[in-house]
Parts: C-alpha cells; sequence; structure tokens
C-alpha cells in the first residue's frame, strides 16, 4: 500500500524499482510527466509549497520562484535548488520541499516583492482573499528587511472600462494575466514592458483597457492573485454569504459559473470554476459579467392582460383564469389544433418537456415548437437522416486530439467563445485549420485556408471537396464497406460534376479547394464544427448531411478528435429538441405517428395523445393568417424580433385571438400578447441545460425569484392543474426522474448523480455516459449516403435582378440574439448599436464611408443601419446583426426556408443599397 497524506505514520514498504520518488525521505508513487510541484501537490496537497506564478489554467512558468525547493539524486547526496513548477520529475529523485535553505530563500523573494508593493491591506478589495497576503504569512514575514521601492504610485487606476479595472501599483510582475490572456484567450493584449524597478504591465500599445483589444473575458482578473487586475464586480473580494455553482444561460458551450451571493436576493459576482470540464476556469464577458439583467428596472412582475389596447396588472388568479377559460372555449369550439405553443430554449430541458406536455396531454395537439427550427433543426433533421442520431458526435475535449479543425458557417470566437478560444490556441500551436464562410472571421485570418465562398453556396463547395477526395484516392474504403451504405450511386454522381460551374457559382477557386479537402483528408483525425452559416440556408438540411458524409468519406467517426460536432446557439437548443419541443417528435426523438411509441407516452401521461404531426413556426404563423389558429403560448421567444420577415409576423400575431407570452421583459413580441406572464431567470430556478456536446448540466437555484415572477415550470405547472391535468408542482428533480423513464438516452441521469461537471448522454441504466457516439456503429446501423447537388436559394433567381447585393447575417461578442438580456447590462456600453459590414469598393461605388447611415433595401421593406467599412466581406457581399430592436433588420429578411426542416434563410437576402437620406423603417406587405 502506498503512503498518502493520511497514511504517513504507517510503516513504509520498499519501494520498486523506478516507480517512486521522494520527498523529505518518504517514498511516493511516480507519474510519467509530472512535474515536482504536481507530485508534491498529489501527495500531499497544496499548502506545502507556496506559489505566485501558478495557476491551475497556465502552463508552469517559473517567474516567481517561491516554489523553489531542494533536489538531490539521492538521499544524501549534493543537492541544488530548483523551481519545482516547471521542473520535471524522473523516478528515484529525493525533494526537500522545507529545508531551512529554502524557507531563506522564500522569505527573501517574498520581502524582495513586499518592498514593491503598497501595504494597505486592510482597504484593498482582496484583503483576506489575496495570495500574496497569503503566502507572506505562510512563509512567515514579519519584517521587511529592504528599503521600500517605488511602489509605482505613479501609475494611476484604469477605470475606463465597464467591467475591468486595474490598479497596477498592486502588480508583483507575476506574468499570470499575460499568460492568461495569451494562453486562455488567445487575445495578446497585455505585456510586460521596462526593466527591473520599471518593469509594468501594460495593454496593447500602452492604452486603457477600454481602448485596447480587449475582450473582457476577465481571464486576466481571476488569474491576478492581488488587485492589480480586477472587475468592478470585486469578484476576489470576500463579501458573499454564499456560493453556488450554476450553468451559463447564453450559448451553447454551456460553461459552469460560480456565483457569489449576499442573502437571498443580490447576486456580487461570478467566476469560472478552475474544475469544470467545460470551460476550465473560462469564460466570456457574457458569462462572468452579464448578470445585471436579474434585477434590472425592466425586469417584469406582475401578470399583465391587454384590455382596450393597454396593460393592466392582475393577479396569478386573474392572469391563469383569463388563459384556461379561453384555450378551453377554443378546445370546444375549434378543436385542439386550433391552439399551438413555442417553447424556449433558455428554458430548462424540464421546463421544456412540461410545455409540450402540456401541449400534447393537456391540449391534445402536436402544435409545438421552438427555437431550434429557425437555428439547427437541419442540423437534428440532417444527422438523423445520415447517422440516426442529431447530435454531436464527439466532445470539444477532443481538440486536445486532432490534427485538423474544420470550422463551417460559424465564428465561434464570437458566437461560442470559450470553444472558440481553444480552437484558436490549437490552430496557432499549428493544427490545421480549414474555415469555409463569407466573412473573413477571427478564426479565419490564423486558418490556414480559408475557403470565402458565396453566401448560399455551401452545397457547391462541399461537393467540391468530397469530389477530389474521392478523385484523388483518399477515401477509408474500410470503413466505407463496413459501416455506410449508398456509398457507389453517391461517388458516382461526384465525380460527375461540373468544378469550372461549381467554382464559379461559389466564388472560389478549386485549387485552393482540392488542397483543402487533401488537408482534411490526409489528417489521421479531422474534426468539423458547424453553425448557423449551415443551417439557415433553403439547403441546410443537405449541407448537414454533406458535412457528415465527409467524415464518413473519410472514416472520421467514433474516436478522440473526430467528428461531427455542430456549435449550437443558445444555451439549450439541445435540450429542447431532446425533450420533444418539435411537432413530429416526442421526448426522446420518438414519432408520434407511430403507435407503439404513442403507447409509450400514453402509459405515462394517462390521456390518449393526438396521432398527427402539427404545426412548425412557420406554419404557425401560415395557419394565424389563415384564421385556422386561435391562441398561440410563446415562452421566452422574440419571434418579432428574431424571426424573419417581421411584418408577417406581426400579422400572423395580430391575426390570433389569444397570444399568451411568458417573458422577463416586455420585448418586441410581448407588446402584441394579450397575456403577459412574468417569468423567473435562470439564476431564480432549478433544473438542467444539454449543451452542445450533449453534456447534461444541473442548474441550481442561486436567488430567490424576483418578487411578482415565478420559474416557467411552475407557470406550466398550475396552468395544467387548472386545465384539470393532475400535475404536481415543479420540482426539477422529480421531473428528471419522468423524462429518466420516457427517454431512452436519459436512462441512467438522476438529480443526484449529475455532479458538478454533468453527464454525456446517452447515459446507460447504470450511469455510465458517452463521451464520443456512433463507435462502433450508428443509431440508423449504417450510415447513409445521398447525394444532393447545388440549388440557386429562390431568394437569388427571383430577386437577384433588382436586388444585387447579398446580406447574411450574423452575431457579435458581445450580445446575444435579439439582446433582451445583454443590453440591460453594461456590454451595452461596448456594443451600443447594429451596423452594416460593407466592403470598400462597394461603399466607393454609393459614396458611403464609415458611419454613414446606409438604406437597406429588400422585397419586403427597408431599415437603415450604420456602416462599417471592412474587407471582412468580399464585393456586393453585406453582413449585420440584429442585437437591437431601433433597427429591427428582420423586416427585410425573407420568407425562404430550409426545404427540409424549414429554417429561415436568414443568411441569404436579396437586398439594394444607398446612402441613407434620413434614419427610418419601412416595410412592405409581402
Amino acid at each position: 500500500m502506498l503512503v498518502t497524506p493520511k497514511e504517513n505514520k504507517r510503516p513504509i514498504p520498499e519501494p520498486l524499482n523506478g516507480t517512486m520518488a521522494y520527498i523529505d525521505g518518504k517514498p511516493y508513487a511516480y507519474e510519467k510527466g509530472e512535474t515536482m510541484l504536481q507530485f508534491i501537490r498529489r501527495h500531499l496537497g497544496s499548502q506545502l509549497v507556496p506559489t505566485l506564478c501558478d495557476a491551475p489554467n497556465l502552463d508552469p512558468f517559473g517567474s516567481c520562484r517561491v516554489c523553489s525547493i531542494e533536489v538531490a539524486t539521492n538521499a544524501s547526496g549534493p543537492r541544488k535548488v530548483v523551481a519545482s513548477c516547471h521542473t520535471p520529475l524522473a523516478p528515484g529523485m529525493h525533494l526537500f520541499p522545507s529545508s531551512q535553505k529554502v524557507q531563506r530563500l522564500r522569505k527573501n523573494i517574498l520581502e524582495l516583492v513586499l518592498t514593491d508593493h503598497p501595504l494597505d491591506c486592510l482597504t484593498c478589495e482582496v484583503n483576506g482573499n489575496c495570495e500574496l497576503q497569503h503566502v507572506a504569512a505562510q512563509v512567515g514575514i514579519r519584517e521587511v528587511r529592504y528599503p521600500a521601492g517605488a511602489q509605482h504610485t505613479d501609475r494611476p487606476k484604469d477605470l475606463s472600462h465597464p467591467y475591468m479595472v486595474s490598479d497596477l501599483s498592486k502588480c508583483i510582475n507575476c506574468y499570470r494575466c499575460v499568460r492568461a490572456c495569451d494562453e486562455v484567450q488567445g487575445q495578446f493584449v497585455l505585456t510586460m514592458a521596462g526593466r527591473g524597478f520599471d518593469a509594468h504591465i501594460v495593454k496593447g500599445a500602452d492604452k486603457q483597457f477600454l481602448e485596447s483589444d480587449c475582450v473582457s473575458c476577465g481571464a486576466c482578473a481571476q488569474a491576478c492573485p492581488t488587485s492589480a487586475i480586477s472587475d468592478v464586480f470585486q469578484s476576489k473580494a470576500i463579501l458573499a454569504t454564499s456560493k453556488t455553482r450554476t450553468v451559463c444561460t447564453y450559448c451553447g458551450v454551456g460553461c459552469n459559473l460560480e456565483v457569489a451571493t449576499r442573502g437571498d436576493h443580490e447576486i456580487l459576482s461570478i467566476r469560472a470554476p478552475y474544475d469544470a470540464e467545460v470551460n476550465h476556469g473560462h469564460t466570456c464577458l457574457k458569462g462572468r459579467y452579464a448578470f445585471q439583467f436579474y434585477n434590472h428596472p425592466e425586469r417584469l412582475r406582475h401578470p399583465l392582460i391587454k384590455r382596450n389596447g393597454q396593460f393592466e396588472e392582475v393577479t396569478w388568479e386573474e392572469a391563469y383564469h383569463f388563459i384556461t377559460e379561453r384555450l378551453q372555449a377554443y378546445l370546444s369550439d375549434y378543436g385542439a389544433d386550433a391552439i399551438a405553443g413555442i417553447s424556449s430554449s433558455r428554458c430548462t430541458n424540464e421546463e421544456n418537456y412540461l410545455m409540450q406536455k402540456f401541449i400534447r396531454a393537456v391540449v391534445g395537439t402536436n402544435n409545438i415548437d421552438g427555437c431550434a427550427r429557425v437555428c439547427h433543426s437541419p442540423t437534428a433533421l440532417g444527422m438523423q437522416r445520415t447517422f440516426g442520431t442529431g447530435a454531436a458526435t464527439n466532445s470539444v475535449e477532443d481538440l486536445n486530439h486532432t490534427n485538423c479543425i474544420l470550422v463551417i458557417g460559424a465564428n465561434p470566437t464570437d458566437a461560442h467563445p470559450v470553444t472558440g478560444a481553444r480552437m484558436k490556441q490549437k490552430t496557432m500551436q499549428g493544427v490545421t485549420t480549414i474555415v469555409i464562410d463569407p466573412r473573413e472571421t477571427e478564426l479565419a485570418k490564423y486558418a490556414h485556408y480559408h475557403l470565402q465562398l458565396r453566401p448560399g453556396t455551401n452545397v457547391a463547395v462541399l461537393n467540391m471537396m468530397m469530389y477530389f477526395i474521392v478523385q484523388e484516392g483518399l477515401v477509408d474504403q474500410q470503413f466505407i464497406d463496413q459501416r455506410t451504405e449508398g456509398f457507389q450511386s453517391f461517388a458516382d454522381a461526384l465525380l460527375n460534376l461540373d468544378m469550372d460551374a461549381m467554382e464559379a457559382v461559389s466564388g472560389v477557386p478549386r485549387a485552393l479547394v482540392r488542397e483543402a479537402a487533401i488537408a482534411y483528408a490526409s489528417a489521421p483525425n479531422a474534426m468539423s464544427f458547424h453553425g448557423l452559416g449551415v443551417t439557415e440556408h433553403s439547403q441546410g438540411t443537405f449541407t448537414v448531411m454533406q458535412i457528415a458524409e465527409l467524415a464518413m468519406l473519410t472514416g472520421n467517426i467514433g474516436r478522440p478528435g473526430v467528428g461531427v460536432n455542430p456549435l449550437r446557439g443558445q444555451n439549450n437548443v439541445q435540450g429542447s429538441a431532446d425533450m420533444g419541443v418539435q411537432p413530429h417528435q416526442g421526448a426522446g426523438y420518438l414519432d408520434i405517428t407511430r403507435e407503439d411509441v404513442r403507447n409509450r407516452y400514453e402509459s405515462y401521461y394517462g390521456v390518449e395523445l393526438p396521432r398527427h404531426v402539427g404545426y412548425k413556426i412557420p406554419e404557425m404563423f401560415d395557419a394565424a393568417l389563415q384564421g385556422k389558429l386561435k391562441a398561440i403560448w410563446i415562452i421566452g421567444e422574440d419571434v418579432v424580433q428574431t424571426d424573419p420577415n417581421t411584418q408577417k409576423v406581426i400579422r400572423a400575431l395580430e391575426s390570433i385571438d389569444l397570444v399568451v407570452v411568458q417573458e422577463l421583459f416586455m420585448t418586441e413580441t410581448a407588446k402584441y400578447a394579450d397575456v403577459v406572464l412574468p417569468a423567473s431567470s435562470f439564476l431564480e430556478k432549478s433544473g438542467t441545460f444539454t449543451n452542445g456536446e450533449r453534456r447534461v448540466q444541473r442548474v441550481n437555484q442561486v436567488i430567490d425569484p424576483l418578487p411578482g415572477t415565478k420559474p416557467d415550470g411552475q407557470i406550466i405547472a398550475e396552468v395544467m392543474q387548472r386545465m384539470g391535468y393532475p400535475q404536481p408542482d415543479y420540482s426539477a428533480p422529480a421531473v428528471l426522474e419522468e423524462i429518466a423513464g420516457i427517454v431512452p438516452f436519459f436512462a441512467g441521469i438522476r438529480w443526484e448523480e449529475l455532479g458538478t461537471n454533468g453527464k454525456q448522454w446517452p447515459v446507460s441504466p447504470d450511469g455510465v455516459d458517452s463521451k464520443i457516439i456512433h463507435v462502433e456503429s450508428f443509431k440508423r446501423g449504417k450510415g447513409r449516403f445521398e447525394f444532393h447537388g447545388f440549388e440557386e436559394s429562390r431568394e437569388r433567381s427571383e430577386f437577384e435582378k433588382d436586388y444585387p447585393y447579398i446580406l447574411t447575417t450574423n452575431r457579435e461578442l458581445e450580445h446575444y440574439n435579439c439582446g433582451a438580456m445583454t443590453r440591460r447590462t453594461k456590454n451595452v456600453e461596448i456594443l451600443t448599436e447594429d451596423f452594416l459590414l460593407i466592403h470598400p469598393e462597394d461603399a466607393v461605388i454609393h459614396g458611403i464611408d464609415t458611419g454613414d447611415m446606409v438604406c437597406v433595401e429588400s422585397p419586403r421593406g427597408k431599415v437603415d443601419i450604420k456602416a462599417k467599412l471592412t474587407h471582412e466581406v468580399n464585393p456586393g457581399v453585406l453582413s449585420t446583426t440584429f442585437h437591437f430592436p431601433e433597427i429591427m433588420v428582420n423586416n427585410i429578411t425573407s420568407d425562404v426556408h430550409d426545404s427540409e426542416a424549414k429554417c429561415p434563410e436568414y443568411k441569404v437576402v436579396s437586398v439594394r443599397i444607398r446612402k441613407s437620406k434620413g434614419k427610418y423603417r419601412q416595410t412592405v406587405p409581402v
């Protein structure tokens, strides 16, 4: 039995030759690749050897030397002093971490540091939580024998930024902030300037935080051992009475957060746990800092009913009575299919499950859908057709094992910042990276290959890639023969393609496509990621199928470092689909038209369920305009601002007798509601979110619900109860238990067993989860090849002549979707408005300069957007966001949808432009 810290008084066995190293003469098990500090900490804990420049998510650096220890090759041999944090350990070494010589050295180092550090500890933000203070006490500093240095008092505090704060008089030159910026975020904003006592941290070209290229991720503030770099929330102070681990509400990365609170209602700050498998102590500015929406003055605090065109505050009972009475009347007069529901990917799995259960089991219709329809519905459908399962095949951790990264139609450093930062790090470290995108995204600037295609031509470019892979004989024939079907006819169709035509239509030189294809196919392990630039097209489903076929073609399935990995847009878009928020599949993606599936559901729900497929979101709006839809309940989805062809959406809502909106704020959609129900935010309730890598993680309630609000799950349960269904009050563990009984891939998920890092489905009944799926076989049996050729979008074929430019849409780092939450934080001080990306050549033609207002007109209407000249887009291509309701960009987006999944084509909008005569918005009926 080996020695552990609790067993050090027991007899020590003789070590096996070459498997041990020694600490103060005692043998401990050696592991290959360890540093001396890791070895000591693994066996004796973190308190024995102090450090100042070491951090859990940074590479060893060795600048402070406080971790110095004595080392010898044998117990009585000569010793030398080394920095233990970066010195490799070898078997048989003898370490002496607490010798008198080492203790004197550490004291001397700390005294020198303190000569250049203000001793105002009692009034310092980090008093009681300062690593310098702790290490000074640990090594026994009682006096400083050296004369005081300049203490850098001539360096004023930097308070320029909405979030970031620096007081470099407190800096100890440990380089942790510099390394966090470099190694974690990859932004390279911070560096060290000067020498000796003049050495100091600078931001960019010696600017303030706000003027620099800082992306406000806060990695430097979390890494700083003092208060030299911090934030406006004083996140390192010890003011909190409690800290709660939960999961971020923004994108699909699923970052873990540690939320500090005071009492039951006040949130002080957020930090990122170092032991989080998803984000490893990192998060973006939205996750770390954009939380102040939780108690914003504009939060809804009372149920509202619209009477005579004006909203009136009512009690919850009044609102429930109004809703249920109207719903029951519609059921009686028009039938269940006159009612529909739209659930929310911002809600928990349990709440989404209850919403679809309410629509199906209580209302009696399959008219249930969610925001996945307008983002990743083609991913689910395309991957189901090819693999049998519509979810990521691998984990983000596999970036550590891949040799090639293929990013298609995604800008991860903005839209999925933590995953994007990891990709950027790998790219900078030399991992072959291919970006297929009409914009020169940040990752494209570092990529080995950027295929800057014309928007809408993904199918053409991917067919070109696969053409060259087949032509060059780079297919994995063994994988194809054993695990796929339909390959021969697929390959024949590829080889019959006209490369001249594909090159012309896409705008990408075939030679560049060939190089990228060979690089992908030749890599030992190649891993693809795709986003909304793939799915939000008329051929979105077919493009997803191509990405899956590309992986099968080269055998990049079923092992670490490979696979097909969609970058999910919202925090729980994967989970909402898993829970049955779609009109054709119930919880667990089971086909609701099959009798055996309905029997399965009915055994749990206790009622007969509808047999036919319901409306998708676009079909709901069509039905409303046709007078077929009488009531709609929308949870957490601002369809007026975010769905395409805004005026059509508005007309549809105005055509519906009863519109119920459940929200945090009075959104553009809520303004058209008949009843508004105030919901609680993710910080005020419990449940689970499922991130883009199928990881089901616990969302733990941090504070009490804002007075007057209720968790979405409780609202749904109370309406179910009032409509006569025996649904218990909302309890996340209880609902999760019901889900585990119904959804096969949730079979082994239990609330109390999810721990801090969750589990990746499928989870077997014994609780074992799956980091990688399709290891030996596909869910559908054999993977399916099915050729689809390029077809021009109807938006271009019909309107290109009069509207020659292509407008595509994107997301910016600082905001999230319609910005309902981020616009109510200080993020709005960093990015204050939407802007139009336009190539300088196009700008010259129209007399436009950066900052000018541009009138952008489509067949649906006009909007004015401020211009930003850039080479990120090619001539003829424009790009903008829809974060701000003042612009309402979706007034001009089209009603074209993906041919299979009905996902809107946000990425191809035919427009014409001119310099604006004045700021206005005009729409025309379509």
